[in-house]
């Protein structure tokens, strides 16, 4: 049971608790960049680029956690091969 709240955390390279924080963070700028695109809706003058940014800045930051991520395997791996 508890390899269902590990196993995804572990293949990130993260441990339960430091991925709900991340995962959470993420949530939470959707969620805002959301109610953003909702009143860019509803008034286009506000708003114009919130959605697009929110979406830039969250896919850089997955995109560097899993460089970062894949840095340390290959890292790890070629100490390991001396």
């Amino acid at each position: 049971m508890i390899d269902l709240f590990t196993r995804h955390p572990e293949s990130v390279g993260e441990t339960y608790l430091e991925h709900m924080g991340v995962a959470s963070s993420f949530g939470f700028r959707m969620i805002f960049a959301g109610f953003d695109c909702l009143g860019h809706a509803l008034l286009p003058f506000l708003f114009v680029k919130t959605g697009s940014a929110a979406i830039t800045e969250l896919h850089d930051r997955m995109m560097t956690n899993r460089h970062n991520q894949t840095d340390g395997v290959h890292s790890a791996v070629a100490a390991g091969s001396d």
